[in-house]
């Protein structure tokens, strides 16, 4: 049980919001499932989350333990792009998560793949069977994933060593100079909107990611990006750190319903390829996915909103 007393400053905030800053160690989702299910109480009353807390009042939490989340074989589509005996190379769509989490046991890439194989490497996280790397909700592309526990030990090695080559496209905002650029400046949660990542403040994790321009839009311009790090949210967050945010991504300050365009309610980001060594056979193999309809549609729209003006 966990007791604490609202002070003069605390007054006037939410219960859902007072409890995550006074235990961090929870997500917020998990709190609110707390007080739904009447294990928190004020001044020894049950109250909703939207509850405003006054000065002096006694709140009292008591944590449940979160249910255990297994992984297991749900038939969803998949697209396999490579697959030998070690590794398969999936095009994962865009709004498929990659794996269970908080709040998320099924729908997911893994749950895909479980159904798929029957078995994927252990090596890991239990709960993330076959996952050696991640790509955001949003983002579509070609992600790998570990079939046995020595090619997922291989595949981390090599993404440790920076061997493996991965290329993404994004369509950014703006017109981006010069034709190409290297952005290094560390990343961390944000100290403000949890949700995001940010490059402002200078402290966080190293990370390196580098562009290429490949067309220019009256006020969009596509890139080529490579990133030799893979931070959460690194291509999202360098780009918009540089002025020149994913077209789509609302979250790091792209405009929702751009002029003249439909919205497209994902951002413009695509793992369009990966190279890496094959634990089964050594050699070198190269994997593209396809550009999404939905992102060709949108480039197409672009091009016929700036008349044809592409330079």
């Amino acid at each position: 049980m966990a007791v604490f007393t609202v002070q003069p400053e605390e007054a006037g905030r939410r219960l859902d919001h007072f409890l995550a800053a006074k235990m961090p160690e929870h997500s917020r989702s998990r709190i609110q499932a707390w007080i739904e299910e009447g294990r928190v109480r004020v001044n020894g009353a049950v109250k909703k989350a939207s509850w405003k807390l006054r000065a002096g009042e006694t709140v009292e939490a008591e944590p449940a333990a979160p249910p255990p989340l297994r992984a297991f074989p749900e038939e969803i589509p998949l697209e396999v792009l490579y697959e030998d005996e070690a590794v398969a190379a999936i095009h994962k769509p865009a709004g498929l998560v990659v794996h269970a989490g908080a709040g998320r046991a099924s729908g997911t890439l893994v749950n895909a793949l479980l159904a798929r194989y029957g078995r994927l490497s252990e090596a890991g996280d239990p709960l993330r069977p076959g996952i050696v790397h991640r790509l955001d909700k949003g983002t579509s592309g070609v992600i790998l994933v570990a079939r046995t526990d020595a090619a997922h030990r291989s595949l981390a090695a090599q993404f440790a060593a920076r061997t493996v080559e991965k290329v993404y496209l994004a369509l950014v905002e703006g017109r981006v100079e010069p034709d190409r650029g290297v952005i290094d400046r560390p990343i961390e949660r944000d100290p403000v909107r949890r949700t995001r990542m940010t490059a402002r403040t200078g402290r966080g994790r190293a990370a390196h990611t580098e562009y290429r321009v490949l067309e220019r839009y009256s006020r969009h311009t596509l890139l080529e990006v490579r990133i030799r790090t893979g931070r959460t949210h690194q291509i999202r967050v360098h780009l918009a750190s540089i002025g020149h945010p994913v077209a789509g991504d609302t979250l790091y300050g792209a405009a929702a319903r751009p002029s003249g365009l439909e919205p497209l309610g994902r951002p413009w980001l695509h793992a369009w390829r990966i190279g890496f060594f094959s634990p089964a056979t050594g050699q070198r193999v190269v994997v593209e996915a396809p550009l999404p309809p939905e992102l060709e549609r949108w480039q197409r729209q672009l091009a016929s909103a700036n008349n044809g003006g592409r330079k």
